[in-house]
């Protein structure tokens, strides 16, 4: 049939094929012959049939079980094995590849919007390349390249966006011109591209193929890959370890890996656990033979019409395309999440609707007009499992022992390569090789419900093209139950931003003000009511809602102890309040927490909202791994926070309070239990913002009655809201660093300009102690500077190019527009050579070279630092 004939027959038939109508799915892409799943064997079998039902001999110890036998799985099994690990066993309950593996359209791309997902891309494309050669087995993959086209300026805006943001990785990218567009798919419409976005290297693999030559790889390392065979139970033993039970025996694991695809939420609740998991139905489109296609003298690249939201690529001598539908029209699996997989599902299809579709079918027509008369051959229509934001979920799971998880993958065939190794690295190291927290599984919580992965699945999958901004918010499956208890007082008042399931206030507007959402590339409306609540925290005071900080207590009669090796800070004393970080072994920063010793062995722990769980899992994890004796409570929940910020800070606050607030009484990074308002607060004094300010921790249920009398206490100071843009104005202005941005398991503490909270000469061995020492002692490559920008209408916003004498030397990590010089300004990394005040640079927005300069840090001194030079100025005159 041929594509143009079924949109007239969905047309006559009112847009609905009966059943009997429908073209059924049949996979191009399984090269092997289909074979029966086998249930196991009978309950009499002992330890010979065992093997003769697998063929090899079973083992009943392994350091590592992996369990799902898809890509993702035996390429960990592949790296592993390879990196030297023994008694790698994968466990596969039918075949290898069954599940989403097989019937995968195989895409490999270098472009990836995020970061560090770039070096997973580049990795496995390089792996790939290599992969036939090393093992002997074909892996059939072709790398003709990939066009993404632009036909409005807002993605023409995007691509740029992109490519200052792709120029200091090595991933080949490059924008092209219309005619460049032209040259390299000569069947496309031209009207209407405005640009290209081009990706050397690209191309397609047969997953089935790439599954059998990491197996082969696998095996010849010595893995050993069992299938059939079912995990039927997980049981922890007291050690840590696990008891992994199938139909053939039990085997004694150190570790498991949970990369199961879409069976992942029925392994997961073998231990208890929900996986924020859901299926989607994903339709791709085979045609026969095109003559003009046949004609070409070389392989067209993968194009990718992200207005007409689908991907398109050669397939032999014709096209194979699959759409993403809009939110309102794509399909989800939902009874898998609520009754379970079928059982027997493994290598099997849904049933294609071309009708759910047809949109995008006939943009593609329209974009590439051969397919017009090309005839469909199959339509392949099969699940693909999606995490409530798309990105997988890998990584070690906080709350459970030695649980690690691979699943999620929206693009599991461009992943498995680099996500195999970053496994593998990360368990055989003990630490991430670089940052990837945008994967973490534990940035979602009991607040990620059923309903709410569903809502946002549907969300991602459909804004699967849509055009990237920067300051993002989608507002599918919001509010969660984690609302703080101003939200319903101020959610008519401000923009909401999403942070680890919280409701918080980015910006606030007023009337004559721009309240909708409007996201941009350059300036737009939210730069000068951010402006306002600059001015309002800087000139009178300010109360912000911090309480998506995450929260920990940590007491018992090791404490103290505990905290001296798990950080490089000393350990503040009763009363007061340090900035301190958790360093891996190989001394990067793997979390910035703030420590507050609130009574006699007790501490509060104070973590951003977006790594609660993550700084959780690791803390956890040493505790354990110590034995030291502790209690460590989770009570982000429980426990709601107030920032008041500004130079009437005190005297508001005062008016609340018979305790003394000032500066002799009450000094910065001191802290107390105390009543404000009658309400029960522990009063930090510190500020993010930099400013005379107080961190006024309480129970979440006092939140409002707290708000509103610091609220009414305040009217006649001019108290008002202020949100976390101004307080990333404020913060950069005073070059306090951000975990995630300056900081993070890419980079170490003394080139993030951290040495005053690294303690070197403290007593206690802390983690990463003796790693900082030898980083010192070789000295430093890079640094990370201060900017100032000469811009027009758009600022920094970290991960840009850095460039000098016409290359590539750095990249920032975040930016703002400052209000107080109204330039532009940021931080950036770029080598020491070029670290020194006075250095000119230059900074890529949106494909313009902007000239920067760094200078000394910072900007803006904070409140404490003033009152200091100030008292010196005093006591000089004296």
């Amino acid at each position: 049939m041929k594509l143009q004939h079924v949109r007239l027959l969905l047309q006559k038939r009112g847009h609905l094929l009966p059943a009997r109508g429908r073209v059924q799915a049949v996979a191009t892409c399984v090269q092997e012959p289909r074979r029966t799943v086998s249930t196991g064997p009978n309950k009499e079998s002992n330890v010979e049939n065992k093997s003769s039902v697998l063929g090899k001999r079973w083992k009943d110890t392994a350091e590592t079980v992996i369990i799902g036998g898809g890509c993702v799985g035996v390429s960990l099994a592949y790296h592993l094995a390879k990196a030297g690990m023994k008694d790698v066993v994968l466990l596969e309950k039918s075949e290898l590849t069954a599940g989403s593996t097989w019937h995968a359209a195989g895409l490999t791309t270098y472009f990836h919007p995020g970061i560090n997902l770039k070096k997973i891309h580049y990795y496995s494309i390089k792996l790939y390349e290599d992969l036939e050669e090393e093992t002997g087995q074909a892996v059939g993959f072709h790398q003709p390249g990939s066009i993404r086209i632009a036909v409005t300026p807002a993605r023409v805006d995007e691509f740029k966006y992109q490519m200052t943001r792709a120029r200091w990785h090595p991933n080949p990218q490059y924008l092209i011109g219309p005619e460049k567009v032209n040259e390299v798919f000569p069947l496309l419409n031209m009207e209407k591209i405005l640009a290209g976005l081009y990706n050397p290297g690209d191309g397609h693999i047969d997953p089935y193929s790439l599954t059998m030559a990491l197996a082969s790889g696998a095996r010849k390392y010595g893995a050993q890959l069992y299938f059939p065979a079912e995990v039927t139970n997980l049981t922890p033993r007291s050690d840590g370890t696990w008891n992994v039970g199938t139909p053939h025996g039990t085997i004694h694991a150190k570790r498991i890996v949970n990369a199961t695809g879409f069976w992942a939420r029925e392994v997961g609740k073998l231990i208890g656990l929900e996986h924020p998991l859901i299926p989607v139905h994903h339709q791709y489109v085979v045609t026969g033979t095109v003559p003009e296609v046949k004609a070409l003298k070389k392989e067209l690249p993968v194009l990718r019409d992200l207005e007409g939201s689908y991907y398109l690529r050669q397939e032999r001598d014709g096209l194979l395309f699959g759409p993403y539908e809009s939110q309102e029209k794509m399909k989800l699996q939902e009874s898998w999440v609520t009754h379970g997989v079928p059982p027997g599902f493994g290598k099997e299809l849904f049933e294609s609707d071309l009708d759910r579709i047809m949109k995008h079918v006939e943009a593609a027509m329209d974009r590439v007009p051969v397919l017009k008369n090309a005839d469909i051959i199959n339509i392949v229509s099969g699940p693909i499992t999606y995490s409530p934001d798309i990105l997988p979920m890998v990584g070690p799971h906080q709350g459970v022992q030695n649980y690690w998880v691979a699943m999620g993958f929206g693009y599991g065939i461009i992943h498995a390569g680099g996500i195999g190794k970053f496994l593998s690295d990360w368990i055989i190291g003990g630490e991430p090789p670089f940052d990837l927290i945008e994967v973490d599984p534990n940035r979602y919580g009991k607040w990620t419900t059923t309903k709410y992965t569903a809502l946002k699945a549907r969300e991602s999958y459909g804004f699967n093209n849509i055009v990237g901004y920067p300051k993002e918010e989608r507002f599918g499956g919001r509010p969660t139950e984690r609302v703080s208890g101003v939200y319903e007082a101020l959610k008519t008042k401000c923009s909401m931003g999403f942070h680890a399931g919280w409701e918080q206030p980015h910006w606030f507007y007023k009337q004559g003000d721009d309240a909708e959402y409007k996201p941009s590339f350059r300036r737009t409306n939210w730069f000068e009511p951010v402006r306002r609540e600059y001015n309002q925290v800087m000139e009178k005071v300010g109360v912000i809602d911090l309480t998506p900080f995450g929260k920990f207590t940590v007491k018992g009669k090791d404490a103290i102890k505990f905290l001296d090796h798990l950080v490089a800070n000393t350990v503040p004393k009763e009363g007061y309040t340090n900035i301190s970080h958790m360093l891996t072994l190989r001394g990067r920063v793997y979390a910035e927490l703030t420590v507050s010793h609130v009574s006699p062995g007790e501490f509060l722990l104070i973590t951003g909202s977006g790594s609660e769980l993550h700084d959780l899992r690791w803390i956890e994890e040493f505790a354990i791994q110590g034995k030291y004796n502790v209690e460590i409570v989770n009570v982000t929940d429980e426990v709601g926070v107030l920032g008041v910020a500004g130079p009437l800070s005190r005297k508001v606050l005062q008016k609340l309070t018979s305790e003394d607030l000032n500066e002799s009484a009450f000094k910065f990074l001191h802290g107390r239990r105390m009543n404000i308002a009658g309400i029960p607060v522990t009063a930090i004094r510190i500020s993010y913002t930099g400013e005379l300010g107080w961190e006024l921790y309480h129970k979440r249920q006092d939140t409002s009655e707290l708000y509103n009398k610091i609220m009414l206490a305040g009217d006649e100071e001019g108290i008002d809201n202020f949100g976390t843009y101004a307080m990333n104005v404020l913060r950069l202005e005073k070059a306090f660093r951000g975990w995630g941005a300056e900081m993070n398991c890419d980079t170490n503490p003394l080139e993030a300009g951290l040495q005053y909270f690294v303690k070197l000469n403290k007593q206690a061995e802390f983690i990463g102690k003796q790693a900082v020492k030898q980083i010192k002692e070789k000295g430093l490559q890079r640094k990370l500077v201060y900017l100032t920008l000469e811009t027009d209408n758009v600022d920094p916003e970290g991960n840009e190019s850095i460039w000098h004498n016409g290359k590539v030397v750095g990249n920032t990590t975040s930016g703002t527009f400052s209000y107080s010089i109204n330039k532009s300004l940021a931080f950036a990394y770029v080598p020491t050579e070029l670290s020194s005040a006075g250095q000119k640079l230059e900074v890529e927005l949106l494909g313009t070279q902007y000239p920067a300069t760094v200078i000394q840090e910072p900007l803006v001194l904070t409140e404490p630092t003033r009152n200091r030079m100030q008292k010196k100025g005093e006591g000089a005159k004296l």
